[in-house]
């Protein structure tokens, strides 16, 4: 089976339609897929729920399907880069879903893994906590939290062999794996793709089994999010 498509707009081609639920992996603007953004903002589906860590920053990342107003609903932990996301939550016209990082984490975890529920302390006796089941255990109040399975995950790795083994590079392995895992089709975009078996099998993060399609896009833009400097001590 050849996973491999020439482009990230035939990747995604027979895959993405209006309304889906999407896991999109990356942590800021460390490891996203950012061809596949550029793809599905060129495939003009809309109404889009996007589970990510965070909403990009405007004009890059997922900040570029915020501006084309291609997402109805985010599932995520961080959005504070992002001007037009604040802009637009505030007119009412985005929904959000405010997740713990680690619940975010964990609930992607679980989908991947099959598990339809789990249970945490993080967020008893807060929002996060309201319309949600409350159970005690051990002396202790837990709250359930339902897992997430997403009809796609986009997701950026660093290495590819021809099977769909994966290899991230460094922290972009954040979000990523656990996207991958629990969406139902996972598209996945590499800086370089391999042979089957070059690999070593113990430097392999995500077997093939998860991956359905890849993307080659060697020179990917990697901005830096918040470029932080300090004058040199001579």
């Amino acid at each position: 089976m050849n996973k491999i498509f020439p482009s990230a707009d035939e990747a995604l081609k027979g895959i993405v339609q209006d309304g889906q639920l999407m896991a999109v992996g990356g942590f800021g603007l460390c490891g996203i897929p950012e061809a596949l953004i550029e793809a599905l903002k060129a495939s003009q589906v809309k109404n889009l729920t996007v589970i990510s860590n965070n909403a990009g920053v405007d004009g890059f990342g997922l900040g570029k399907l915020l501006e084309t107003r291609q997402i109805r609903k985010m599932i995520s932990s961080y959005v504070g880069e992002n001007k037009e996301f604040e802009r637009q939550y505030l007119a009412g016209e985005l929904e959000l879903e405010f997740t713990p990082q680690g619940t975010l984490a964990e609930k992607l975890r679980a989908g991947g893994a099959g598990i339809p529920a789990f249970f945490t302390k993080t967020g008893v006796g807060t929002l996060v906590a309201e319309g949600k089941e409350l159970r005690e255990f051990d002396g202790e109040t837990y709250l359930m939290e339902r897992s997430l399975v997403p009809d796609v995950a986009l997701v950026k790795a660093d290495i590819a062999d021809r099977s769909g083994n994966l290899r991230f590079n460094l922290t972009a392995r954040n979000f990523n794996p656990a996207a991958a895992m629990a969406g139902r089709v996972c598209i996945v975009e590499v800086e370089r793709i391999v042979a089957t078996g070059e690999l070593a099998p113990d430097d392999i993060h995500l077997p093939g089994i998860y991956v359905h399609r890849i993307v080659h896009n060697p020179t990917p833009e990697k901005r830096i999010e918040k470029r932080t400097t300090r004058d040199r001590k001579v």
